[in-house]
């Protein structure tokens, strides 16, 4: 039997959890459409590890998924990726294992771009690991953004519940406000209002919200809102996108939040700084968590929790927010 255009997922740093997500995943019959990159002994030590039995099926292509018959778990081994990653001690910082996962991601990018998979959806990374191993990135958006020509993009995590949209990433907090200016946040409306018609919310209702406690009070905690958020939110309106505020942050997301009982005032919110964004969306359970890297020229998405290396290993980890992340791929990617 032939398979459509697969998904292409990245097996992650092999020390964690990624791997483990995948096979419980592949074992519950999700990703019966999908495509690993990554090694095919460490994708056999995670299966073991979860105690399904998958086979593993290799192909020399990327191309050869979709000769392979539905029931296997398949894994295509890039070129230039390093034996013996499944003798890593699971739960430990290795440069080898940061190499590694940045060589699938690499691989797998270069897979979608080349159309011969669908939509991109990575297993998690460990950061230090990452800098380990000398590469000069901090996380897969930075990377993937890298990979696609520099193009801007922005992270978006997602539930059922709530969207958040981020003005700056991975920085330290300090460093964040300092880059926090006014083409940056027009540009981040921007991303956030195409890429959510492209998903099909014909106008999108944009909330953003302030950096400052109660939205800076008028000036008297902060004048980043009125120097430079209300400013961009006139220029995003003026280029007919719908965004509003700045609101108070500690109390947009309620706001926001479509539960039952309570639909959501706004389709999206739009924060300022990592932590401010991405707390509220965890809160409401990192399970049906995605993140979303608006702005590329593929689909990507990634389960919203990191390498867990206290549980690696152990058989345990919760395969929800990947199970999520692919099926948000596949509705994202028309499939």
């Amino acid at each position: 039997m032939t398979r459509p255009l697969p998904l292409v997922l990245t097996m992650g740093d092999p020390c964690g959890i990624g791997p483990e997500t995948i096979a419980r995943a592949a074992a519950a019959g999700a990703l019966d459409d999908a495509l690993v990159c990554g090694s095919a002994p460490v994708m056999r030590r995670a299966l073991a590890a979860v105690g399904a039995r998958r086979p593993v099926a290799v192909v020399e292509q990327p191309h050869d998924a979709a000769h392979v018959p539905q029931g296997a778990l398949v894994v295509w081994q890039p070129p230039g990726l390093a034996p013996g990653l499944e003798a890593l001690p699971w739960g430990r910082v290795s440069a080898a294992a940061g190499a590694a996962a940045a060589h699938c991601i690499e691989a797998a990018a270069r897979v979608v771009q080349g159309g011969q998979g669908r939509a991109l959806v990575t297993a998690p990374i460990h950061k230090e690991a990452l800098a380990a191993s000398g590469v000069r990135f901090p996380g897969h958006t930075e990377m993937l953004q890298a990979l696609a020509g520099g193009v801007p993009v922005r992270m978006m995590l997602a539930n059922d519940e709530l969207r958040v949209v981020l003005v700056t990433i991975h920085v330290s907090l300090r460093r964040a406000i300092d880059l926090l200016d006014e083409p940056g946040i027009v540009q981040t409306l921007r991303i956030t209002d195409v890429a959510l018609r492209r998903f099909g919310i014909a106008q999108p209702r944009i909330a953003v919200a302030g950096l400052n406690p109660h939205a800076g009070e008028g000036g008297l905690f902060g004048d980043e809102e009125r120097r430079v958020i209300a400013p961009a939110i006139a220029s995003a309106r003026a280029l007919g996108i719908d965004a509003t505020g700045p609101y108070a942050p500690d109390t947009v997301f309620m706001r926001a939040r479509h539960a039952p009982g309570h639909t959501g005032e706004f389709d999206v919110v739009v924060a300022m700084t990592h932590d401010h964004g991405l707390i509220p969306v965890k809160y409401l359970g990192v399970e049906q968590g995605v993140n979303v890297t608006l702005g590329l020229p593929f689909v990507r998405t990634s389960p919203d929790h990191g390498t867990a290396f206290d549980i690696a290993g152990r058989g345990v980890a919760d395969p929800s927010s990947l199970i999520a992340a692919a099926r948000l791929a596949r509705r994202l990617s028309g499939a």
